[in-house]
């Protein structure tokens, strides 16, 4: 084997080895301007090593150079990269803002539409509705432009997640992972790291389309949007009849508190604490009813901005225009461009020979093709125009008059429940829930954005309450119930009644089975119990009513049921459902509803301008 310099067949140790040992086996000599070298031999074998180690450290050495001489450029912030659209390099190296007013214009509105809507899908929503195009930078080898195109996600993101718009220079804000697959190694790139772990990090380096401030605010918001991360932190409003979504935490166990809303449509909703529900039969940790909670909170927060209440009419009053202006500008801006590119097409058609007609056929299609684009955005600035004309023009006076009246405001039927979470993660932080048994009470703490905190004492509802019962065994009531029902309605009875396994736990339907087994009963059978009989959710679903109606009916001796103890599920028989009876009483049930019911479900959307 003949090489000018042996150790560069190889690029590490272990390829090298590799090579030897089989140079070695096939008897092949390494043949270089040094020397001759058998491999089979122990005095050519470790010089050859020695010469592959030399030439890896070699290597190794180099790349650490050029490694540590890219990363002291860039905490200089002296190394150029590709810049995001929106900035330029200048001539003496130094970032600034582009000079073509249609990419600044872009990248300015994406940052103002974000921070009025809050949401980067919103955002993308929109943009994609209003037939907006954004800027994005075209790599080809060496030579980067910038083009526009139809708004993507990604591309979103990448602007709002970019903190170069915020006027700091950053490098390496992504790296690489290794894992092992199959005994191999996989490399895999761009993946985000934590701000401290970034190779380089200059604030004020340049002018920035937003301040640093207004960068952390993003990332905190962008925290807030991912429902499905860090449960331990507060979440964003999605909307919901629940004013505290996302804010509301157990104040015994520390974890955020859940929603759960009614299965039947206007049911009040409620926040409950899981506990550790990782742990099947743990149990729940606290609850309470979100209604009363959410009036007490209310309250104090339109005490706490009623004296500013004025000053925040009037600025909504002069960015009402504003707002209806951006969709109008952004249009304009590709106006501009769309009148050059027809203009410019015009006059290479004119000062094209006419005799060479494959060559005017072409141009006179790129000219055609460029006066439809302009048309067509003429027509969307008329239209958009048109459409912010017959929006109804804002009244200060009517303003004013709210602003002295914010209950009125609130509770207004054209403002849905979507803006008063937004304006209740504005104002509060978080919203701490314990119960105090001893008063019946609800202990609501409420940490305001500003760092105070106020305490708040709402009355829980006694009606409903439970009665004291007497303490049932649990093998009495498997024995009592297990040739009637199945094992799992047998298991909601013993929960129902307060009663606890053994360790202390809810009941199961594997810990009925185990109780049921030992007591020597046989498992429940459909057919074996004698006529046909229905449960309460089942003629609630029949008849299309509530359960709590059902309950009703069976208090009031218009349905007949049985039940074999307090709390067990009733058996109601199907015949018993015919009859003249039972129509009377649901025909009453249905005539008690409300006649706009479903006028209860609408949400219809308050637009409030520079929230």
């Amino acid at each position: 084997m003949f090489c000018i310099e042996a150790s560069r067949l190889a690029r590490n140790g272990r390829d090298w080895h590799h090579l030897v040992d089989l140079c070695a086996l096939a008897a092949t000599l390494v043949i270089d301007p040094d020397g001759v070298y058998d491999p089979r031999l122990v005095n050519d074998r470790l010089l050859l090593g020695l010469k592959g180690t030399m030439s890896e450290y070699e290597l190794s050495l180099l790349r650490q150079r050029g490694i540590e001489a890219r990363d002291g450029k860039a905490r200089r912030g002296a190394l150029q990269f590709t810049l995001p659209p929106g900035y330029c390099w200048s001539e003496d190296g130094r970032i600034e803002i582009d000079p073509d007013e249609r990419v600044s214009g872009a990248v300015r509105m994406v940052f103002a539409r974000y921070r009025e809507l809050g949401s980067a899908r919103q955002l993308f929503l929109w943009a994609r509705t209003a037939g907006i195009t954004l800027p994005v930078v075209q790599r080809n080898s060496a030579v980067c432009k910038i083009t526009w195109r139809a708004p993507a996600y990604h591309t979103v993101m990448q602007i709002l997640h970019n903190p170069i718009y915020a006027g700091a220079y950053a490098f390496a804000r992504r790296g690489s992972r290794i894992r092992v697959e199959d005994g191999r190694p996989r490399k895999t790139s761009g993946h985000d790291r934590p701000m401290a772990e970034w190779g380089a990090l200059i604030r004020d380096n340049h002018e920035g389309y937003i301040t640093w401030a207004e960068f952390e605010e993003n990332q905190r918001m962008f925290q807030e949007n991912a429902h499905m991360q860090k449960r331990a932190s507060r979440k964003a409003a999605r909307g919901g009849r629940a004013l505290l979504t996302g804010l509301v935490r157990c104040g015994r166990c520390g974890r955020m508190m859940r929603v759960f809303y009614g299965v039947q449509s206007g049911h009040a909703h409620r926040y409950q604490c899981r506990g550790d529900d990782a742990h099947v039969g743990a149990g729940l940790c606290i609850g309470i009813g979100g209604v009363r909670v959410d009036q007490a909170v209310t309250a104090q927060m339109l005490e706490a901005v009623s004296g500013h209440a004025i000053q925040a009419a009037m600025l909504a009053a002069e960015k009402a225009s504003a707002a209806d202006d951006a969709l109008v500008q952004a249009l304009e801006r590709d106006l501009e461009p769309a009148r050059y590119e027809a203009s410019l097409a015009a006059r290479r058609y004119e000062l094209v020979d006419p005799a060479k007609r494959h060559v005017a056929r072409e141009l006179e299609g790129r000219w055609n093709t460029a006066l439809e684009k302009v048309a067509m955005l003429e027509r969307r600035i008329v239209a958009a125009r048109a459409a912010a004309a017959s929006r109804p023009k804002v009244d200060r006076g009517a303003l004013l008059r709210l602003a002295e009246d914010l209950p009125a405001a609130w509770n207004a039927p054209t403002a849905d429940n979507r803006t008063r979470q937004r304006l209740t993660h504005i104002l509060i932080r978080e919203v701490v829930i314990d119960l105090d048994d001893a008063t019946n009470e609800a202990v609501l703490i409420i940490h305001w954005a500003g760092g105070r905190h106020t305490e708040v004492r709402v009355t829980r509802v006694n009606k409903g309450r439970r009665r004291a019962e007497p303490a049932r065994c649990p093998a009495e009531v498997v024995r009592r119930l297990a040739q009637e029902w199945p094992d799992r309605e047998i298991a909601v009875t013993l929960n129902r009644m307060r009663s606890k396994t053994e360790q202390g736990e809810n009941w199961t339907s594997v810990s009925v089975r185990e109780v049921r087994e030992r007591l020597g009963l046989p498992a429940f059978e459909p057919g074996s119990t004698g006529p046909a009989t229905v449960g309460v959710q089942e003629v609630a679903r029949r008849f299309g009513i509530c359960i709590p109606s059902v309950l009703r009916l069976i208090r009031e001796g218009i349905l007949p049921a049985e039940q074999a103890m307090p709390y067990a599920p009733w058996k109601i028989q199907a015949d018993a459902l015919t009859s003249d009876a039972v129509i009377a009483g649901l025909q009453r049930v249905k005539e008690r509803r409300p006649k706009n019911l479903q006028g209860y479900q609408r949400d219809e959307t308050m637009r409030l301008p520079g929230l």
